[in-house]
């Protein structure tokens, strides 16, 4: 069943995904002091390193690295905290000499947090399906 916080944190995901190759509102889906693990297993920490991490990721190749995601599952282990499982597929546009082996398709799992109205993201990690 959709609640008001099911459709705004679906909404997030949306845009994270919509803002891949858009740093600055990419980045504003995030708390400060957020995590992410990306499909190569590269950890970041905090905003500002993600905003450095994601600019020089945009100036290679990489930037023809499309992701898509679809959300599978939201649970609650507070109000005011989701657990977003969702299956990412990835769509590299790379050049034969610019890839490097991607699997086309991984697991994300999302932490996110109630801001106000809005849902943030305070961790996304990335785990390839191997074979995939």
């Amino acid at each position: 069943m959709e609640t008001t916080d099911t459709k705004a944190i679906r909404q997030t995901v949306e845009e994270a995904q919509r803002f891949q190759s858009d740093v600055e509102p990419f980045i504003a889906l995030h708390t400060e002091d957020a995590i992410i693990v990306n499909i190569a297993g590269r950890r970041v920490l905090g905003r500002a390193n993600i905003r450095d991490a994601m600019r020089s990721a945009l100036a290679t190749p990489l930037a023809n690295v499309l992701t898509t995601t679809e959300v599978v599952d939201i649970r609650f282990p507070t109000p005011d905290v989701a657990v977003v499982s969702c299956n990412k597929h990835v769509s590299d546009q790379r050049t034969p000499e610019s890839a490097t082996e991607l699997p086309t398709r991984a697991n994300l799992a999302y932490v996110m947090v109630r801001n106000g109205d809005a849902w943030r993201i305070a961790s996304a990690q990335t785990t390839p399906v191997v074979g995939a």
